[in-house]
């Protein structure tokens, strides 16, 4: 989390973001190649020090992680990104106001902010198996620093209450003891979700950073299909 616009702000750059239809639908759950990622990380960023060892640490959660039950997968993949990543904003690591990296980026740099975060937790639960309905990247107000604020959230049924995955704190928390937290909208690959809905609320925007993500994701070596 960082100083941010006002969530109206987010509120308008969130309609902007979200693709209709398919938006990470197809998310292909086949083996990643990690050692085609390190190489293509080593391409690009030349020799890769300690990031190497976070890269390939990643690619152990997940096959350690595999046959857990979902409650484990997001116990494990909160731990380790909360544990592995050291929050810094975008200005100071990539001389943006926003900027949203794939985990590889985050990876590298070994810090990100709570979009990178989020993502990463998205992703790799994806990796894992988790249907994309169950998870949704949701903007939030966070009261106690009147910041905007992303987390994921995990929902056991579409009706079930969710649990809040935040790098903020390293529990896994239901909502409702989330008072610090006011949820504004959420989305994932079927659609995107007013707060406190589960009405889908369908928009057809086409400029999306999740597309420049998934675009920078095939380039890095993951097998992200179209939908």
């Amino acid at each position: 989390m960082r100083p941010r616009q006002r969530i109206q702000g987010w509120q308008r750059r969130l309609l902007i973001l979200w693709v209709g239809g398919g938006l990470l639908a197809g998310l292909a759950l086949a083996n990643w190649d990690f050692a085609l990622v390190l190489r293509n990380a080593e391409s690009r960023y030349g020799s890769l020090g300690a990031a190497k060892q976070r890269i390939l640490d990643w690619d152990a959660l997940i096959k350690s992680s595999a046959a857990l039950s979902e409650a484990d997968k997001l116990g494990e993949v909160n731990r380790f990104f909360n544990r592995t990543i050291r929050f810094t904003d975008d200005i100071r690591l990539w001389q943006q106001n926003d900027y949203w990296a794939t985990p590889v980026e985050m990876l590298v740099k070994g810090a990100g902010d709570c979009e990178d975060y989020s993502i990463a937790k998205y992703f790799t639960l994806r990796r894992l198996g988790i249907p994309s309905e169950k998870l949704r990247i949701t903007y939030v107000k966070a009261l106690n620093y009147n910041q905007a604020h992303m987390v994921l959230t995990y929902y056991a049924s579409p009706t079930a209450e969710p649990l809040v995955l935040d790098n903020l704190i390293n529990d896994i928390r239901p909502a409702s003891q989330r008072k610090d937290l006011l949820p504004v909208y959420a989305f994932n690959a079927e659609g995107l979700y007013l707060a406190g809905s589960n009405t889908r609320k369908s928009d057809t925007k086409k400029l999306s950073r999740w597309q420049d993500i998934l675009k920078k994701m095939r380039a890095e070596g993951f097998a992200i299909g179209d939908g």
